[in-house]
């Protein structure tokens, strides 16, 4: 990082030298200082680059820090810190110091360059572009700035021409002027209906999409309000026919004859159940009868199922599966 003194510096110089650019001349019969001389003509840059070529490293290293301190960043032409720091890179170009100063600089010669061409001054505003041409070839401001010096040297000989101009030209000019300003007017106003009438169309169209919007949105709610209805509706159907189903408990029966104990296990006095799932039929009568478990198995099955299928009920509204426990006890 570079030094307090050193950004001091730097920004004194930068504050003078963009002062110095708006300042008058000298009176005439002012002493010119060396540091102040007229820019010099284009033809002696390759003068200043000699007189740089020739001077040592160290030399043009306290040259260029004195003239950055003095405030003469890229004038007088041939004595300014611009100059030192680019002969200074030509004799080390891997110099980081010198890589910075001169992108410190590189800004405030445009802006210095600009101001030339400005004020008409053409012969400054391209030596100085010169220079940074010179620090950077590649610099995004060079071709713009180039076309512009051109360009305000042309207007200002076309200026300096039209001064001449007659009486009856001026006449005639203004005439022009006048034409092509109807001329501008008309085109601005028919310009301006149409986008006026474009605006309304959009404004219409807009009207003609909310609207649509509005009776969608409204046809969208009335249509989840009516299937909200139809399944409330069916929720209430479905909760009045689970309630008119009848369950186990609503089962009364009429005759239920006892299981025929089997023989072998009479004789052995062996015991047992079985759970047997059955359908109860609207008249009452036992269908679908089936063992789901037995203790022990397949001892006492067929006898429970047959006994079950000789069950009646009374009658009920619709069919009812269920389950009963059978047991067998010897003796019982």
């Amino acid at each position: 990082m570079r030094p307090l003194w050193y950004r001091i510096a730097v920004g004194a110089g930068v504050a003078c030298a963009l002062a110095a650019c708006s300042q008058q001349p000298a009176a005439p019969d002012a002493e010119p200082d060396a540091a102040t001389q007229a820019p010099a003509e284009p033809a002696d840059a390759p003068a200043a680059a000699d007189q740089t070529a020739t001077m040592s490293t160290e030399e043009l290293r306290a040259s260029a820090a004195k003239a950055y301190q003095e405030s003469r960043l890229y004038a007088p032409a041939g004595d300014n810190a611009m100059e030192y720091y680019l002969g200074l890179r030509e004799k080390q170009p891997g110099d980081a110091g010198v890589s910075s100063a001169l992108t410190d600089l590189l800004p405030m010669t445009v802006i210095a360059t600009e101001q030339s061409r400005d004020r008409e001054d053409f012969e400054e505003a391209r030596r100085l572009l010169a220079l940074i041409e010179r620090a950077d070839k590649q610099h995004p401001a060079l071709q713009r700035l180039g076309n512009s010096i051109d360009a305000a040297e042309q207007a200002a000989a076309q200026r300096a021409e039209q001064q001449q101009l007659t009486a009856e030209q001026e006449a005639e000019r203004r005439q022009q002027l006048e034409q092509e300003r109807e001329r501008q007017q008309q085109l601005q106003q028919e310009q301006a209906a149409k986008e006026l009438a474009a605006q309304q169309e959009a404004e219409r169209q807009a009207e003609e999409e909310e609207q649509a919007a509005a009776a969608e949105a409204a046809a969208q709610r009335a249509a989840q309000q009516r299937a909200a209805e139809q399944r409330a509706a069916e929720e209430r159907a479905a909760q009045a026919a689970a309630a008119s189903t009848p369950t186990a408990a609503d089962l009364r029966a009429i005759s239920t004859p006892a299981p025929r104990y089997p023989p072998e296990a009479l004789r052995s006095g062996q015991g047992g159940e079985v759970l047997v799932e059955f359908t109860v039929g609207a008249d009452g009568s036992v269908t679908n009868a089936r063992v789901v478990r037995a203790n022990p198995p397949r001892l006492f099955d067929r006898e429970a199922v047959a006994a079950v299928r000789r069950w009646r009920f009374e009658p009920v509204a619709a069919p009812v599966t269920t389950r009963r426990t059978i047991a067998f006890t010897p003796g019982g």
